[in-house]
């Protein structure tokens, strides 16, 4: 009787020993799976505020009481998807995607220029100033308004933004314009008038992929080199990142723009591929 007592304490120790370590082994397992989960919050808390930082950290409009003032023959309205300026013109309209990173309302006083010669504009307020986030929402307009004939346009990010766009809906556009911008899709059979415009002194475009670019644009196909011009020169904000220095003014870049677009939706421009000196 002892002895099968004495087996039964021990078998009784043995599941407590075993019930030890494996507890212990579960405590350790716990430890080490919080550790992961702490550093895997802490990675996405860092990767989350580097987005909040990268998206609120964005080019400011210089001149926002300027830009947001109307004149003796434009109209501002705001609406849904940002800002429609009103001018004499009944019959073009041209819709506008900002560049990366851009607050929209720099781009003001360009557009305000072409409504005041005839061509209605739409500037688009794009989610956190990137295009890519609202390549669509040139149909949103056109579904809205009636005009004879439409044109989309963007500045960097926003020209290719507009050029995923067109590739899609070309039926439904009159013609394209790159500023500083230029296309990673196929456009040459979609018998859209492109044009594409930029400086001699700017920095940030691809030259290599501008190059590039052109065997995929349709025979319509325009260019114009800016002298003096540089990337931040169409809207109205500070000097943008890895920029050249412009030797003309914002405005007479923007001048030159305009008169360019003008010429382009009267189907008259005149080709250049090389810059003017």
């Amino acid at each position: 009787m002892i002895a099968i007592a004495f087996l039964m304490y021990c078998a009784k120790t043995e599941h407590i020993v075993i019930d030890f370590f494996n507890n212990d082994e579960k405590r350790v397992t716990m430890r080490k799976n919080k550790k992961i989960l702490l550093i895997v919050l802490l990675a996405v808390g860092i990767l989350l505020g580097g987005c909040v930082w990268y998206i609120g950290n964005y080019y400011h409009v210089t001149d926002l009481e300027n830009a947001l003032a109307e004149t003796n023959l434009v109209k501002i309205t705001k609406i849904d998807t940002g800002y429609w300026y009103d001018g004499p013109g009944k019959e073009d309209a041209l819709i506008f995607y900002p560049g990366a990173k851009v607050e929209d309302i720099a781009y003001a006083p360009l557009l305000k220029m072409l409504a005041e010669q005839g061509v209605d504009c739409f500037l688009v307020h794009m989610p956190c100033n990137l295009a890519f986030f609202g390549i669509n929402k040139a149909e949103k307009i056109m579904d809205a308004y009636e005009y004879e004939q439409w044109f989309l346009a963007g500045h960097s990010l926003g020209g290719a933004m507009a050029a995923e766009y067109a590739d899609k809906n070309s039926d439904r556009l009159d013609g394209l314009i790159f500023l500083a911008a230029y296309s990673t899709k196929d456009l040459a059979k979609t018998g859209l008038n492109i044009l594409s415009i930029y400086g001699s002194e700017d920095k940030v475009l691809n030259m290599e992929k501008m190059q590039h670019s052109r065997l995929l644009m349709p025979d319509s196909y325009q260019e114009y080199c800016i002298v003096g011009g540089n990337h931040a020169g169409y809207g109205d904000y500070d000097a943008q990142k890895g920029d050249g220095t412009a030797s003309i003014t914002a405005q007479i870049q923007r001048q030159i723009t305009v008169e360019k677009i003008l010429k382009m939706i009267k189907r008259n421009v005149t080709v250049n591929l090389d810059c003017e000196r």
